[in-house]
């Protein structure tokens, strides 16, 4: 089966080659991102595979439709990024990757976490420059410290037990509790989480309900200093309230490896470039803050699991069998 491949970056090739050793499929590697203008590239291939950033709407599934596309494969968990009422409607099928080494997001959350604690990043460049001064590298132990986990999925569940194992308290939210984390943490209401916890880290995906969860309400609940992690999606944090309360000190510390307005920046080398999103450009200024390209899935565990069920999704629907991780109008339904 031919898949057109959209924001392909070199890496991606190794892990996508081995995975088809057997499965013989023609794959094209395209480096720019799927969107209205890059879709008719996509004319006369049956399958279409995209990441987190390509923007499938309806226009730009109904251009695939018509170019001869069947399936949509997203090699990620998420699809905030497709209208899947769209592709319902045009009979185009959507699989997805539900779960790809949670290892990799929650021990690279928990890195931010040590990173910005302890100013790593910060004397990293000192020693650099020969400055072996510890002024303005105090932290704090993460031992006794409270930690609130909004999101108890996979990935939360593994920070939550990471976290424990330092010692930390942990508050936990999530509509559907996890009963084994009971024995670790306590489940409470978010407005007792931003309240209380030293540390707010989130793993829950993008809907409605959970856009701008961080906004500036929530951050008026928060603890003065309070250190604020997002390796989920950018939209569950408003950025300007975010930069606003980084200002007045209410958050101390922030970790990002993910913002609402990633789409024209990760991903591509622009050291050579200005970058035009003065929101974003602001927050690099922060010396208390830290962001990552939404790289924390980005281990060789996860690009394995990310090919090999890409492609098993890809042959399934090839071969007319059940396709197992389908994403239906009805996991989108208000």
């Amino acid at each position: 089966m031919n898949v057109a491949i959209f924001s392909a970056r070199p890496y991606l090739h190794e892990f996508f080659e081995k995975a088809n050793l057997w499965r013989h499929h023609e794959l094209t590697y395209l480096e720019s991102r799927l969107c209205e203008e890059t879709a008719p590239v996509a004319a006369g291939f049956r399958a279409v595979c995209i990441f987190v950033n390509d923007i499938a709407d309806r226009r730009v599934l109904t251009m695939l439709r018509g170019g001869g596309t069947e399936l949509l494969a997203l090699r990620c968990a998420g699809y905030n990024n497709v209208d899947i009422l769209a592709a319902a409607d045009l009979g185009l099928p959507v699989v997805r990757v539900p779960g790809y080494s949670p290892h990799a997001v929650a021990e690279h959350t928990v890195g931010l976490m040590l990173a910005l604690n302890r100013k790593i990043h910060r004397a990293y460049q000192r020693v650099r420059e020969g400055n072996f001064s510890l002024t303005g590298l105090m932290g704090y132990d993460m031992a006794g410290r409270t930690v609130g986990v909004i999101g108890t999925g996979r990935i939360g569940a593994i920070v939550a037990r990471i976290l424990h194992g330092f010692g930390c308290r942990l508050l936990l939210y999530d509509p559907r509790p996890d009963d084994a984390l009971e024995a670790i943490g306590d489940y409470t209401s978010l407005e007792e989480l931003f309240s209380e916890s030293d540390i707010i880290t989130l793993h829950c995906p993008l809907t409605p309900e959970t856009h701008y969860l961080i906004d500036s309400e929530a951050i008026r609940r928060m603890k003065p200093n309070t250190m604020l992690i997002n390796t989920s999606r950018g939209a569950l944090v408003d950025t300007r309230a975010v930069t606003a309360a980084l200002k007045s000190g209410r958050i101390g510390y922030l970790g990002l490896d993910v913002y609402e307005e990633e789409a024209g920046l990760f991903y591509a080398d622009l050291s050579d470039e200005m970058i035009h999103d003065d929101v974003f450009a602001r927050l690099l200024t922060f010396p208390n803050v830290i962001i990552t390209s939404h790289q924390s899935f980005f281990t060789e565990e996860a690009m394995t699991q990310i090919a090999e069920t890409t492609l098993a999704s890809i042959s399934a629907f090839e071969e007319g069998v059940p396709l197992a991780y389908e994403v239906t109008p009805a996991m989108v339904a208000p």
